[in-house]
């Protein structure tokens, strides 16, 4: 079986046995963060069903924003938007950035990325398109914590954030669960 086939397979068995706890909880749960918080943090696989039960949250507490090494690359991009979203239609109130150790952004390259994009058949003129932008964000992850600090900064200065909104920054360790402060937003109140 190919993943699509085993997903389907699984939610099939998922949904014919639904625990009453995801019954019970799609009727109470509502798409408002309980919490009054997002969390924006890397796409990594070792965060899946660990970042938050590390942080003990639950289904429906948080809005969870990811993508490659947590990275904000512009003033209006997916994850500035996602977050306003957040903070004017569904009640965040607080910010937390998470990068963890070990990141794979901090092992790679602009030129290497482009190396593999052309032998799988990405045309030099949509790298054209990009290659700048493409070496600003690949080439400037050296260090998780060094990330943690340019975004909270990206966040918390962006015209779009109100003031009144913490913006923290964490490193989490995908391997023991641990976090450490980088930046306690609650500083700058």
């Amino acid at each position: 079986m190919n993943n699509l086939e085993q997903i389907l397979a699984a939610n099939q068995k998922f949904v014919k046995d639904l625990p009453a706890e995801y019954i019970r909880c799609s009727t109470e749960i509502s798409k408002l963060p309980q919490r009054q918080l997002a969390i924006f943090t890397c796409m990594d696989t070792r965060l899946v069903d660990f970042l938050e039960p590390a942080m003990g949250i639950k289904r429906g507490e948080v809005k969870v924003i990811k993508n490659a090494g947590n990275s904000v690359t512009g003033p209006f991009e997916a994850t500035i938007r996602s977050l306003v979203v957040g903070i004017f239609e569904l009640g965040v109130n607080e910010i937390i950035v998470i990068g963890h150790k070990d990141c794979g952004m901090s092992q790679t390259n602009s030129r290497r990325l482009v190396e593999k994009m052309l032998a799988r058949g990405i045309a030099g003129e949509a790298i054209q398109m990009i290659e700048k932008e493409l070496e600003d964000w690949v080439d400037h992850f050296q260090h998780p914590e060094d990330n943690v600090r340019d975004v909270v900064k990206r966040i918390s200065t962006n015209p779009l954030i109100p003031k009144d909104v913490p913006v923290h920054g964490l490193l989490f360790n995908p391997h023991t669960g641990e976090l450490d402060i980088i930046v306690n937003g609650y500083r700058n109140f």
